[in-house]
């Protein structure tokens, strides 16, 4: 099913979350593209957009062509069908006056059928700035949570799952408590075999729920890694199980809550997040130094954010990081996932108290603070975690930073961003 797309190692854990935004191959395909190589434009520059129709590879002559042009999550500014005579169209995109991204979106109907595809050009994305508050007691809060949380008995449990263990690893599924009494979170830890001391690796997940196999080629390098679920229930059930609660108690989980920033649902995220790493660092088998943590969309945003709690964090990676610059949509631009201010949700979380809790869990109030090293990358086609969102908690890193760019891709990856995240994050643990 996945033809472009290959999760081995470290990026395991994000196949799922991505799996459902991998594009398939068909016979017929649109291309869209800017006229810049590196789809990057000055404030007042105006692009093209050149559209092309084919089927195995060859035009398809006067296939009919719809297209709109606009700010990427915004209302269009120009909307055509056209005639592509010799299966090529080229279309004047216009520019913008401040930096953020212009969309074109291409439909071809072929044969009775619709395919669509589209291209980002970025204005400037390096200027791009957040629109969201930074509240003034923001680490007051997180200081206070986390002096909350370590009083918490961690109670770790571990139970070895024989069944996954390989000649190298061991495979435990492990169950400890989290941010209050009773309050528990599962995973699954890989550790190796061979007597000594190996860095550590936290896995934080995309969103969704569902259960896990844990990263055992990685730990058989010679890395442990803990793969963690966020909703306090075991991660090795049957996957029916997941699928109910996605549908009924769990169902748009990122809403609960958000009226009152002590009972929002991502603080014991953010904080589970913490005490995973309290038990790797604990384990006998770590070399008590080397400690990273990756993850893609909401698991990008859960990296940057532990790395940003937790000082024993000393590289992070993220994959077109969710939950960020989320209030972007009340200033005319695109908000990063889960799109709480657009024009389908604005009229029922716009609220004071809703506002003042996502200012205390945006992204990009964490990205502020980030100062370890971080490995980042993503695409300017991606329709759930919008560019104009990552870089706005980008842009304010102060931290050693590098960001690999996939432009054409939305949310999923090449295989070649999975391999130079794994390079890159295993030349910081040094196995």
């Amino acid at each position: 099913m996945l033809k472009r797309i290959h999760f081995i190692g470290i990026l395991s854990i994000m196949a799922i979350s991505v799996a459902l935004g991998q594009p398939t191959e068909k016979i017929i395909k649109v291309g869209v593209a800017a006229d810049h190589a590196n789809w990057n434009y000055s404030i007042g520059e105006k692009v093209s957009f050149t559209i092309s129709v084919t089927k195995n590879g060859s035009p398809v002559p006067n296939a009919t062509v719809r297209y709109e042009v606009g700010p990427e999550k915004q209302e269009p500014t120009q909307k055509k069908s056209v005639i592509a005579p010799n299966g090529v169209i080229k279309v004047e995109g216009g520019t913008l006056t401040k930096a953020g991204f212009l969309r074109c979106i291409a439909i071809a109907e072929v044969d009775g059928k619709e395919y669509r595809n589209l291209a980002t050009a970025g204005f400037a994305p390096g200027s791009i700035q957040p629109t969201v508050e930074n509240p003034a007691d923001f680490d007051a809060f997180w200081k206070a949570a986390k002096e909350d949380l370590a009083k918490v008995p961690m109670d770790a449990k571990m139970t070895l799952m024989p069944e996954r263990c390989t000649e190298k690893t061991n495979v435990y599924h492990v169950n400890l408590q989290n941010y209050r009494l009773g309050s528990r979170l599962y995973g699954i830890l890989c550790v190796p075999k061979k007597e000594g001391k190996y860095p550590a690796l936290l896995q934080v997940p995309g969103a969704g729920v569902r259960a896990y196999g844990g990263d055992i080629a990685t730990a058989d390098k010679g890395v442990i890694t803990f793969q963690i679920g966020i909703h306090g229930v075991p991660v090795d059930m049957i996957p029916t199980v997941y699928t109910d609660l996605g549908s009924s108690a769990l169902s748009g989980y990122w809403n609960y809550n958000m009226d009152d920033k002590d009972r929002f649902y991502y603080k014991r995220v953010y904080l589970g997040c913490i005490r995973a790493n309290d038990f790797l660092t604990s384990l006998p088998q770590y070399d008590g130094s080397n400690l990273a943590v990756v993850g893609g969309s909401q698991g990008g945003a859960l990296s940057i954010i532990t790395a940003a709690l937790d000082p024993r964090i000393k590289s992070l990676g993220a994959l077109y990081p969710a939950l960020s610059d989320v209030t972007g949509y009340l200033f005319d631009r695109a908000g990063g996932w889960p799109h709480y201010f657009d024009k389908t949700n604005r009229s029922w979380n716009e609220k004071k108290d809703k506002l003042s809790t996502l200012s205390y869990y945006d992204v990009v109030n964490f990205a502020r603070r980030v100062k370890v090293p971080g490995y980042y990358s993503w695409g300017y086609n991606d329709e759930t975690c919008p560019p104009t969102s990552m870089y706005a908690a980008y842009n304010v890193i102060s931290g050693p930073k590098e960001l690999y760019l996939a432009l054409d891709t939305g949310h999923w990856t090449y295989p070649e961003q999975g391999e130079k995240m794994n390079a890159w994050l295993l030349s910081r643990l040094k196995p």
